[in-house]
């Protein structure tokens, strides 16, 4: 599982009740999730292709020679789901074939126009950093997710407050608490992602970039994937996340809309049978067309990601009495060192 590296891993791990790495463990899967560090000035002069070799590649590889697998089922998660579609374009392109399936969880490889969902360094702050120059781009100025917010679900959590008696605060809430707790990106990386995948949409174009040494082409991706889009993701608008199934190759795809909002419609626990998601069999070009022909079904996408992912799993073994190998060591016990490195504006 390759998450956004904007925020820290543990949503999709948040509390036993809602934890999505639970579910597929339960599911029978042995789940590996990268962790990106927070990064400080020694890291500022990483780029796009370090976060691809160092990021992706090392852990799709290091979890294959863990889990004596032949191949592994990869996921990305927003910008984690960006990185994974590229990384899996540059496999493409080397002959690369270690992965059997692909799911793209609220991920978008095909930008709309800046609008509504751009974030604040969209300003020419952001558009005027250097790819060379060795800087960090701070958490508090990159994309997080309450900047995104229209102001209607930025009020909610204010309308609360002004609810409360004198001195009382709100209850803990876990999406909350994470949503603060982001993470500094190199600069070089951030300008990149953001002027060639958002601003000038790139990605979609075959040809159009040049990642660690061989052109991108996402057409020749030709692995089975699942993509999942919510409805009301104002972050990656559903429809932009739905052109997938026309950018990547291959003929076994399965769309899911899920209700909800960028979060909260992932992270939406089969066991709560909350909220709804829609099915269609046909995949037109327009959006549209799919929704208008979309069946909806009641609970979460969960189980239909699960029974999907059971096709793709291979066989089964006896899980390993402990973590790691003799090569790879655990270094500690989850959820590890840089969960546990706060900002501290």
């Amino acid at each position: 599982m390759i998450p956004p590296c904007i925020n820290k891993y543990y949503v999709l791990d948040l509390q036993p009740e809602n934890s999505f790495v639970g579910y597929a463990v339960d599911r029978g899967h042995t789940v590996f999730m990268v962790s990106w560090r927070n990064v400080g000035a020694e890291q500022g002069h990483y780029g796009w292709d370090d976060y691809l070799e160092l990021g992706v590649f090392t852990a799709l590889r290091v979890a294959q020679a863990i889990a004596k697998s032949d191949k592994v089922n990869a996921l990305g998660f927003c910008v984690g789901g960006t990185l994974l579609g590229a990384a899996l374009a540059v496999m493409a392109a080397k002959g690369e074939d270690t992965v059997e399936s692909v799911t793209f969880l609220a991920a978008m490889l095909d930008s709309p126009r800046p609008g509504r969902s751009a974030c604040s360094s969209t300003k020419p702050r952001g558009r005027a950093r250097s790819d060379d120059r060795k800087t960090r781009h701070p958490a508090r100025h990159g994309p997080r997710i309450h900047v995104l917010q229209p102001a209607r679900e930025r009020s909610h959590l204010a309308v609360r407050r002004q609810q409360l008696p004198a001195g009382r605060t709100p209850a803990a809430f876990d999406l909350l608490y994470w949503n603060a707790d982001s993470t500094n990106l190199p600069g070089p990386m951030y300008c990149y992602y953001l002027r060639n995948t958002y601003l000038e949409n790139k990605l979609r174009t075959p040809g159009a970039l040049v990642n660690c040494g061989v052109p991108v082409d996402l057409g020749k991706v030709k692995l089975p994937m699942f993509g999942l889009a919510t409805r009301e993701d104002h972050i990656v608008p559903w429809r932009s996340a739905y052109r997938t199934l026309q950018l990547v190759g291959g003929e076994d795809k399965t769309f899911a809309l899920g209700a909800s909002g960028h979060i909260a419609g992932v992270v939406n626990p089969a066991s709560k049978n909350r909220r709804s998601h829609w099915m269609g069999s046909a995949y037109p070009e327009d959006p549209e067309a799919w929704r208008a022909q979309a069946t909806e079904h009641k609970g979460s996408w969960w189980p239909r990601w699960a029974k999907w992912l059971d096709g793709h799993g291979g066989g089964k073994r006896k899980a390993p009495a402990r973590t790691g190998n003799a090569k790879y060591k655990a270094l500690e016990a989850a959820p590890g060192r840089y969960v546990r490195h706060r900002i501290v504006h």
